[in-house]
């Protein structure tokens, strides 16, 4: 399998990865140990609360994401890494036994002014569940190597 460089990322839709299911358990496991708040931990609290049952944390969805992103592509990739998220807007829950599907368009890319040798790709990235209601989206730059001209050292 090639390494994706910079020059394989263009304008427009690049991929849909999944379907990724999750689990109560991981949902349980996840807020218990990162974001304790009782709508991710306790049923009763959960449909009580405005999001009428047990959700998964925004940022265990955000997490479930970059696995995905990775796992579809940027493990394959010339990636030097991020400078950040510009956005991230969580806009359903997650659920137990949610499939989780991940869209991915690249929504600009340009060379590095300052390193020449690398450019940036923004990738924006849309979740939904089976039912194809959006969970998540999310804006994000990655820097990424370019490919080296023939001849270059």
């Amino acid at each position: 399998m090639n390494t994706l460089t910079f020059e394989d990322f263009t304008l427009g839709h690049f991929g849909t990865f999944g379907p990724r299911h999750v689990t109560r358990e991981e949902i349980l496991a996840f807020a218990a140990e990162y974001d304790p708040q009782p709508m991710h931990l306790d049923e009763a609290a959960a449909k009580a609360s405005m999001l009428k049952g047990l959700s998964g944390s925004g940022w265990h969805l955000g997490s479930l994401m970059m696995r995905m992103l990775f796992d579809g592509f940027i493990g394959r990739t010339a990636s030097l890494g991020s400078p950040g998220v510009n956005e991230m807007r969580w806009l359903a829950p997650l659920r137990p036994g949610d499939d989780l599907t991940l869209d991915v368009s690249v929504a600009e890319a340009r060379i590095s002014r300052s390193r020449p040798e690398t450019g940036i790709v923004t990738f924006k990235g849309t979740i939904r569940n089976a039912a194809g209601v959006v969970l998540c989206e999310m804006e994000s730059p990655i820097i990424v190597r370019r490919r080296l001209e023939a001849g270059a050292a």
